[in-house]
């Protein structure tokens, strides 16, 4: 799956620098899991926040939310044909006054990609590569 973006997303009034809620199905069938992560800009996680380390997902926001959510159009990727896990997780909400609806998923090399460079926001930990 590829990152989509749009204006209207949960969290759109809000005034905070970053507001997403992140939704985590770990396979088809599976329960779903819900986190949420606030924060004002320059400031740590507030109280609101629910993922399991909310200090290390504005950490990995930091460092590569601009490019993950917005990324900047450019030739097609090649991917590695491997699959990562049946794992699909949904971000939507604010982030830098910006709508954000981006899915993420374990389906290619890209993907894993993505997925690791974003585990503690998908509710993973530091350095981890799966949502636990």
């Amino acid at each position: 799956m590829t990152a989509t973006h749009g204006t209207a997303s949960p969290g759109a009034g809000s005034q905070h620098d970053v507001d997403l809620t992140i939704r985590l199905t770990e396979a088809p069938g599976a329960p779903e899991y819900s986190f949420r992560l606030v924060a004002d800009d320059g400031g740590g996680p507030s109280a609101e926040s629910t993922l399991p380390d909310p200090a290390a997902a504005l950490e990995a926001l930091r460092l590569h939310g601009g490019e993950i959510f917005f990324p900047q159009p450019g030739p097609p990727r090649l991917c590695t044909q491997q699959y990562g896990g049946p794992q699909v997780a949904v971000v939507t909400g604010r982030f830098r006054g910006r709508g954000v609806h981006s899915e993420f998923s374990r389906t290619d090399g890209c993907e894993i990609a993505r997925w690791r460079a974003m585990a503690p926001l998908l509710g993973g930990t530091s350095g981890s590569t799966g949502a636990t």
